[in-house]
């Protein structure tokens, strides 16, 4: 294959919408380094792995020698994106936007090279934009036009409310590309009306429309819904290795997959499929989910401290080795203590009392490696042990009287 060929198969590992092939074949033969800008709004203060599925990609671009542009949607932020939005969301702040903001200027920097990134915020032209440019800009579209996205078209089918500003959004984020020249932006699927929003308005002012590429949207721990903190099935990029590890250990075998097309720098496409050939033939899949974790929490921390966190879920799971490699996690509980049912819930492993109970009649319950049966038994502030449901679930406890 040819460099263009070879550049645009790694460009295209995982995507799922590449548009214009022939018009990105057609940049890269220039020879110049292209201007890719991905946006990312500072809605809360932490990454997830979510997130990190378009840095990775921004990545695989620095890598192939083009500069990269994060865009900090300070402005846009106090809009609010209402993609995938059933109802008007609450604009931020202006303090919230910008502490949020500075976190992910801290945490970007883990996956992408600080030397080919150009880190802007998009107030620095909407900061200047009067009254009458913002009228100019709205008038470049058309309601017509944007009830034609999706979201926007289902809630005004259901007589939900659609907020004038709300209609801003895809514009503002449109005029970014032509704020900043870009040759490609990327998002997730749910964004492909704002992409193509960028490309019409950069032809509009007189330059070539960017090429628009797609990202698919990554599953959470759950394994049904979109990665998002509000729904608790995230992974943080800044949490403790051992706690990137055996969240990722939970995530199911169907899963896996995607989360290594998506995430993993490290397994290439041809060594997936043969990894996936080998698993039919009889490969335990929790091999390749481990190389996954360690991946990962080498990414995000380092080498050492992977090797200890996969050690010591290991340790858990086996039954063999150093279970004090785990963190050591304090639960606060009632003086007079909390039984087993309650306490699996307070320390997080399930999800109800109810749960609990279910799990210690399926004798799937584990204190210090032995099987718990009796549901009336009391544990109280100053036990330390190490707490198990299953395999996957487990948690190293010091109870403390509340």
């Amino acid at each position: 294959m040819s460099t263009i060929d070879e550049s645009i198969a790694l460009i295209s590992r995982g995507a799922e919408e590449l548009l214009k092939v022939e018009e990105l074949r057609e940049k890269l033969a220039s020879g110049r380094p292209l201007r890719v800008k991905a946006g990312f709004d500072p809605t809360a203060p932490d990454l997830h792995l979510g997130h990190t599925v378009l840095l990775n990609k921004l990545r695989q671009f620095q890598d192939l020698g083009h500069q990269v542009i994060f865009l900090i949607g300070d402005f846009t932020g106090m809009i609010g994106d209402p993609t995938g939005k059933s109802a008007t969301r609450k604009p931020l702040t202006r303090e919230d936007v910008l502490a949020n903001a500075e976190t992910y200027k801290e945490q970007v920097f883990k996956v992408l090279d600080p030397a080919k990134t150009e880190v802007r915020f998009n107030s620095e032209w909407f900061g200047k934009m009067g009254a009458a440019d913002m009228i100019r800009l709205a008038s470049q579209l058309t309601v017509a036009r944007m009830l034609e996205r999706d979201d926007f078209a289902k809630r005004y089918a259901a007589q939900q409310s659609i907020s004038i500003h709300e209609f801003l959004y895809p514009l503002v984020q449109g005029y970014d590309s032509v704020a900043l020249e870009a040759d490609v932006e990327l998002g997730g699927t749910d964004q492909k009306f704002n992409l193509l929003m960028g490309r019409g308005l950069q032809e509009h002012h007189g330059q070539k429309p960017q090429v628009v590429l797609t990202m698919p949207l990554l599953e959470g721990l759950d394994g049904v819904n979109k990665m998002s903190k509000s729904l608790g099935n995230y992974i943080g990029i800044d949490e403790a290795a051992i706690d990137i590890v055996t969240k990722t250990m939970k995530i199911d075998d169907v899963l896996m997959w995607k989360w290594i097309e998506l995430l993993s720098f490290d397994i290439s496409q041809a060594e997936a499929v043969s990894l996936r050939e080998q698993v039919a033939a009889g490969l335990n899949p929790r091999e390749v989910k481990l190389r996954l974790a360690r991946e990962l929490a080498t990414r995000f921390h380092d080498a050492g401290a992977a090797e200890k966190a996969i050690a010591g879920w290991q340790a858990a799971v086996t039954g063999q080795g150093d279970v004090s490699l785990l963190p050591l996690n304090e639960v606060v509980v009632p003086a007079e203590g909390l039984r087993i049912a309650a306490l699996l819930t307070a320390a997080g492993i399930t999800a109800s009392n109810s749960e609990g109970s279910r799990k210690l009649k399926e004798r799937a319950v584990k204190v210090n490696g032995e099987v718990v049966e009796d549901a009336q038994q009391l544990y109280l502030p100053g036990f330390e042990g190490l707490l198990q449901v299953g395999k996957r679930n487990f948690a190293r406890v010091l109870l403390v009287a509340g």
